[in-house]
């Protein structure tokens, strides 16, 4: 006669394992990519031709399929595209080859030379995703370091420490005016 063999009651293991499944998964947390972040601006009414952009006003960041930075003209390394940048939308001396500056009376702020720069951000297909991140992060650098700035002279705190008003004013004063093409094919090394 055969022995029997005795055996283990696994019913609860399932119900044991569930619960530790959603534990793990409510008390974990999830890495999520955050992004970009970008305002953008409002859409022009169908029957208006967009605004004409002079030529001094834009300032040209190309990044080609080598890593390359090209600056307006000439080539130039991501450890030189913030102060440039600053340099270009700042606009210190009043330069006619640097973008016009025009006086809005900003509440909280009074009247403010607003610069019409524009960085125009332009990369090749081929451009790695770790360069367009580190161009990203300096023009937004750039921007984030003239809004402390003026944050400082002004309401002697650093921008993230303004309240909400004194924040939207310097948001009008220095705008994130940062447009991207659609990436291309961009020549040269």
């Amino acid at each position: 006669m055969a022995r029997k063999t005795p055996g283990l009651n696994t019913s609860s293991m399932s119900d044991i394992s569930f619960l530790l499944l959603a534990f793990f998964l409510m008390v974990s947390n999830i890495n999520s990519d955050m992004g970009i972040a970008r305002k953008l601006p409002p859409p022009l009414p169908e029957n208006v031709d967009p605004p004409e952009v002079r030529e001094r006003n834009i300032f040209v960041v190309m990044v080609n399929k080598d890593d390359r930075l090209l600056f307006n003209t000439e080539y130039g390394r991501i450890e030189d595209l913030k102060d440039r940048a600053k340099e270009f939308l700042g606009n210190p001396n009043n330069d006619i080859h640097m973008p016009e500056k025009t006086p809005t009376d900003i509440p909280g702020l009074g009247t403010y030379d607003v610069s019409k720069g524009v960085i125009s951000l332009r990369n090749d297909r081929g451009t790695s995703y770790d360069m367009y991140l580190q161009v990203q992060n300096e023009l937004t650098a750039a921007i984030n370091e003239m809004r402390d700035e003026l944050s400082t002279t002004r309401f002697g705190k650093k921008y993230v420490d303004l309240n909400e008003t004194q924040r939207k004013a310097v948001e009008q004063a220095i705008p994130m005016a940062i447009s991207e093409a659609e990436p291309t094919k961009i020549g040269g090394k």
